[in-house]
């Protein structure tokens, strides 16, 4: 990643700490002043939201785009760890569902005093969460940044809770309106679903980030195999690992089979193959070990 792009990253994230923090706080009003848990309980999902751009600063902090001594190939993981931490968040975020859903039960108590002015609140708080969540995503996309895009997807299940409060609210101002006592617990019932979009999330997170933290393949072996024989000179390779993220930073390592004896020739022919490598793969660390034109070996990749 580099610098121009971490700091833009850091912009995006700033910025959407702000919304998310405005958010929060019209929430934690909106619930105090109904009386509504449904309302408080979207208000802690809100402060994981807050939480996960707290914690991709931090990432963004420590994520620099260069090698150091005590960190040779770079600190690309601390982002990776930073998804891992919003994934973390989901999982509360669905467990605090749960709980006011629980509470809620156990107190028998669905009195929720709306007005016009709480319902406008609540639709404001869904305009800026929608704008917040497609502005994320899209800067993400564009970036390459999977702490953006896990961000993102973090803020997406927030539209789908403040969704389902507002159909509550209105469930229970239609059911105080009309005396139907049973919409006064629409709300709550309609939270179930919503945990069960949360759990969704964090397992997308999940699927985003473990990868990278596992040193998953990043390139097939057979397409690295097909440009590293396209080079001339190169009569084989085997042995080809790759690791990372491509777009982000891919470390790739090979044995190559060459034609030269010469020591300078065959160097050229590494070279080449390099030069092929990064274009393609860019940002890229390459490791390649020489091997004389005699040697032979029919394994692609580890197995």
């Amino acid at each position: 990643m580099s610098h121009a792009n971490q700091r833009r990253i850091l912009g995006v994230l700033w910025l959407t700490l702000m919304l998310n923090l405005s958010v929060l706080t019209i929430k934690i009003f909106v619930g105090l002043w109904t009386n509504s848990l449904s309302v408080l309980a979207d208000a802690l999902h809100s402060v994981t939201d807050s939480a996960g751009n707290m914690v991709g600063l931090l990432a963004m902090r420590f994520a620099s785009p260069d090698p150091d001594r005590e960190h040779p190939y770079g600190h690309q993981k601390y982002e990776a760890v930073a998804t891992l931490a919003i994934a973390f968040l989901l999982g509360v975020s669905c467990l605090e569902i749960g709980k006011s859903v629980v509470d809620r039960l156990l107190k028998g108590d669905a009195k929720v005093d709306l007005s016009a002015t709480a319902i406008a609140l609540m639709l404001a708080v869904l305009g800026v969460n929608i704008f917040t969540a497609f502005y994320e995503r899209n800067m993400g996309r564009r970036l390459k940044s999977s702490i953006l895009l896990a961000d993102a997807q973090h803020t997406m299940s927030d539209i789908g809770v403040t969704l389902t409060v507002l159909v509550g609210l209105m469930g229970v101002w239609l059911g105080e309106a009309m005396g139907w006592h049973w919409l006064l617990w629409m709300d709550l019932w309609l939270s179930i679903p919503v945990a069960v979009l949360v759990l969704r999330s964090g397992w997308e997170v999940l699927q985003r980030s473990l990868p990278q933290l596992v040193d998953e393949m990043a390139i097939a072996p057979e397409e690295i195999h097909r440009l590293v024989l396209s080079v001339e000179g190169v009569l084989n390779c085997h042995d080809v690992a790759s690791r990372g993220v491509v777009g982000q930073q891919v470390f790739i390592e090979m044995h190559l089979i060459v034609a030269p004896h010469n020591v300078s020739e065959a160097h050229a022919i590494t070279e080449a193959v390099e030069a092929v490598l990064h274009e393609r793969y860019a940002p890229a660390r390459i490791v390649i070990h020489v091997e004389p034109p005699e040697y032979q070996s029919d394994h692609l990749t580890y197995s």
